[in-house]
């Protein structure tokens, strides 16, 4: 990966959290942490990963979030320079849950 696609991957985490944060209006999207982006190198999508802070709120989320992809991408072509903005594809991120599985087991282990 070029330096100047992990540059924007990490620009689009910081730009799409403070859009989500003081932007969208929608209360589903209020918790809602981005982890990270994979931006392909031809510049035409993003996948931006995120995760929410009440898993029982994780599909309310992703239509929330999709209603409001084509305003967040709008607001980021506004913000980053680059030719030709991405189009956005959020994506749950599971690695933390899975994370706090195998902590769990782990503390599980060493109770026992």
């Amino acid at each position: 990966m070029s330096l100047k696609i992990e540059r924007l991957n990490s620009i689009f985490v910081k730009e799409i959290s403070s859009i989500l944060q003081n932007e969208v209006k929608d209360p589903n999207i209020q918790f809602v942490t981005i982890t990270g982006c994979e931006i392909t190198n031809d510049l035409s999508f993003a996948k931006v990963y995120y995760t929410v802070l009440d898993d029982s709120k994780k599909d309310e989320t992703m239509k929330s979030l999709d209603k409001a992809k084509s305003f967040i991408r709008g607001q980021i072509s506004q913000r980053v320079e680059i030719r030709h903005t991405p189009e956005l594809r959020f994506i749950y991120d599971k690695s933390i849950e899975y994370g706090n599985k195998i902590e769990k087991i782990i503390k599980e282990i060493n109770n026992k």
